[in-house]
């Protein structure tokens, strides 16, 4: 079986290409769609598939539900505003009576509604669904998060218990207003923040948490999006019994670590400053070598127009590997 690939266009490539920048990627249908419309002639020249237009996908939409202020600015991505300021804020979470009533969403399912008025394929989304429970609790406390786990830890938890719980009613709440439900299945947690807390932390602040998403998700097959894992927390994925790691742009992770010490499938990345800095041929054998560690996946994007010649020469190694390594 030969090396599988996965290739994707980035949103910086759209906003390149479409002449346009972040808010209206999120907000203004017609220039998604028009942006869309460049990308096929690209997509062509690759000789991969166009994707369907859709919204940027960052926007916090669960985090926008429980009161969080978002700032959509022209020209970055959107910046969240914690809603914790002090210790009781914590005692006084509670849920929204309406998960889709803030202001963000209700724009977003309305740019949503006329996006599918043009283009009916679009997909069911307003951005990705959730956060991991590090990540949310970082983004609506801040940076002092990692200090209320030593000062107080059952503050902490109790934190962590309000971050799973409404994450995972947000989520059904969506996907009823679609029309769907959480169903079984290969389901992923995104949670960056996580590899912050020291290995010693990890089974009492972080594994018990992933267990109540993935098993609250229906999750038959457990993927998970890390960014900050060290070497010594791997093996908590196999007791937590993740089936496929991404650590994506992960400082820490490289090929060799991983093929040593991951106990279960991984992926592997090459990153977009790789892209940026290196020939085609350091490129390809840059592939080489990445596949050389038997990753279950090996990705890349597109983010500028200039590099289109260094992606045609990664399709072409990675289309050659992928019928015999």
């Amino acid at each position: 079986m030969g090396q599988k690939f996965s290739f994707s266009f980035s949103d910086h490539l759209l906003l390149e290409i479409g002449n346009i920048n972040f808010y209206q990627l999120h907000f203004d249908p017609v220039a998604i769609v028009k942006t869309y419309e460049k990308l096929k002639e690209i997509a062509e020249e690759l000789e991969v598939p166009s994707p369907i237009p859709k919204m940027a996908g960052f926007a916090y939409p669960h985090i926008s539900s429980l009161g969080a202020k978002i700032e959509f600015p022209l020209d970055g991505e959107p910046k969240p505003f914690p809603i914790i300021k002090n210790l009781d804020d914590i005692d006084r979470l509670k849920e929204p009576e309406d998960y889709l009533s803030a202001p963000i969403i209700q724009k977003k399912l309305k740019t949503l509604s006329e996006l599918k008025k043009i283009v009916p394929e679009t997909p069911n989304t307003i951005g990705h669904l959730y956060e991991g429970p590090i990540s949310t609790a970082v983004l609506i406390m801040g940076q002092e998060f990692f200090i209320l786990i030593y000062e107080n830890p059952k503050k902490a938890k109790k934190l962590l218990e309000f971050c799973v719980k409404s994450a995972l009613n947000y989520t059904k709440t969506i996907l009823n207003y679609f029309g769907e439900e959480i169903n079984e299945g290969p389901k992923g947690i995104p949670d960056d923040f996580a590899g912050i807390l020291p290995p010693k932390l990890f089974p009492e602040f972080v594994l018990q948490y992933w267990n109540k998403m993935y098993e609250g998700l229906k999750a038959t097959e457990r993927h998970l999006h890390s960014e900050l894992l060290r070497e010594e927390h791997l093996k908590f994925l196999k007791d937590i019994k993740i089936d496929v790691f991404d650590p994506s742009t992960d400082q820490y992770l490289n090929g060799e670590i991983l093929s040593k010490s991951c106990p279960c499938k991984f992926t592997l990345r090459i990153k977009s400053w790789e892209i940026f800095n290196l020939n085609e041929d350091e490129l390809e054998r840059l592939y080489i070598k990445l596949a050389s560690y038997k990753p279950l996946s090996i990705n890349f994007s597109l983010d500028r127009l200039v590099d289109l010649p260094k992606i045609k020469r990664l399709l072409k190694i990675a289309r050659e590997y992928e019928k015999d390594i």
